[in-house]
């Protein structure tokens, strides 16, 4: 049962929920999160660990890099309400906008990072 709750809360925050959206795309680095959300990589990392607390997440490191993906979960009825759920927050005009800051500013996870600042993405210096 504290799992269940656990898994639940950790959706009940709309920068959690961001992040899961952005998650559902690719791995990605806390620095690229960091730019698409415009907040400080502490805030960003407080956020990941409670999601990686539920089981929502999982991570890896790759060199000095520490690279984020969704958990292959789930279990019967977790899939249908995330899959449910990543459906319904792809539709947010939110959600559209960081996948859209997404596409500039992250290099694919087969290779280095190439982290962007907020100011660079907003800017469009790409």
């Amino acid at each position: 049962m504290k799992q269940l709750v656990s898994y639940h809360k950790a959706l009940c925050d709309e920068t959690r929920l961001r992040i899961i959206a952005l998650l559902a795309e690719q791995e990605l680095c806390v620095c690229n999160i960091t730019a698409v959300l415009s907040l400080p990589q502490s805030t960003v990392s407080r956020h990941l660990a409670v999601l990686r607390g539920a089981g929502l997440v999982e991570d890896r490191r790759h060199g000095t890099w520490m690279w984020y993906s969704l958990a292959p979960i789930w279990h019967g009825s977790q899939t249908t309400f995330l899959w449910s759920l990543l459906t319904d927050l792809r539709q947010q005009e939110q959600v559209q906008r960081d996948r859209a800051l997404l596409s500039l500013s992250c290099a694919p996870a087969t290779q280095e990072a190439s982290c962007l600042s907020t100011q660079e993405l907003q800017e469009g210096d790409v």
